[in-house]
């Protein structure tokens, strides 16, 4: 398998994908700690960083360990990224809609993703490719584990929710692209990680090969026992290495724009 060049420069922003118009860099940083001074929308009753910080003890008393993933989950306000009907369910452990036929992935589920991705180390990601942006907070908290990430969303109306979430804060290592993520981001690569938050089939060849050698991908997909299953590729010098763990339930991956 041909490997891209390491040495390549990144792309320069806003990039344009073929098959879309061009992509809208997020504004602003995104805090490294929570705002002690930010406070929820109205009906959850108590500060933002007291609910996060509980969500958080009920994720380490699941198995969440990694201290990276531990301080980006207190740092990004979920709250932020679901519509104010829900935002009393934002720090439960539970999906939610964000419109579209598409949902927010339990925060269980993101922690678990991501604590995969870093598998152990404890310096930050290079360059990472989100699939699937939804509606941005996936890709806030790969923003502080990472140098920069890349997050493509192939729904026109998610990308701009994603974008109007994100406006709030100022996350200059974050890129939202709008295209189509089963084939990528090649002007980007080669990416230290990949993670993908739908499910296909399979593994997209395109992820593996825009996936530097030494980098991680993590995504679901469907197994030979057809079941929808967390599935990690390591890419080594010799070859792909492919580990099937638990079962799953993640939106289906589909190709093309809407």
């Amino acid at each position: 398998m041909k490997q891209p060049p390491a040495n390549r420069p990144r792309p320069a922003f806003p990039a344009r994908l073929p098959s879309g118009p061009a992509p809208q860099p997020a504004r602003k940083p995104l805090a490294a700690t929570p705002a002690p001074q930010a406070v929820l929308p109205q009906g959850l009753g108590m500060d933002s960083a007291a609910v996060r910080a509980a969500m958080v003890r009920k994720l380490q008393a699941q198995g969440l360990a990694h201290p990276m993933v531990v301080a980006a989950m207190l740092a990004v306000e979920r709250h932020r990224f679901v519509d104010s009907a829900l935002v009393n369910q934002a720090y439960e452990d539970t999906s939610l809609p964000i419109g579209l036929g598409q949902t927010i992935s339990k925060p269980s589920v993101v922690a678990r993703m991501i604590e995969l991705l870093l598998h152990g180390r404890h310096d930050k990601l290079g360059r990472v490719l989100e699939i699937g942006t939804g509606c941005g907070y996936q890709a806030a908290v790969l923003s502080q584990v990472a140098r920069e990430v890349y997050s493509i969303e192939r729904l026109k109306g998610l990308h701009d929710k994603a974008r109007d979430n994100l406006r709030h804060f100022r996350v200059p290592n974050l890129h939202l692209l709008f295209g189509d993520g089963m084939v990528g981001f090649a002007r980007g690569a080669p990416y230290a990680a990949i993670i993908a938050a739908a499910g296909g089939e399979d593994i997209p060849a395109a992820w593996v090969d825009q996936l530097a050698v030494g980098g991680r991908l993590v995504a679901p997909a469907v197994t030979a026992q057809g079941r929808q299953n967390l599935v990690v590729v390591d890419k080594t010098p010799t070859g792909v290495v492919r580990t099937e763990l638990e079962a799953v339930h993640f939106v289906p991956l589909k190709s093309g724009i809407a």
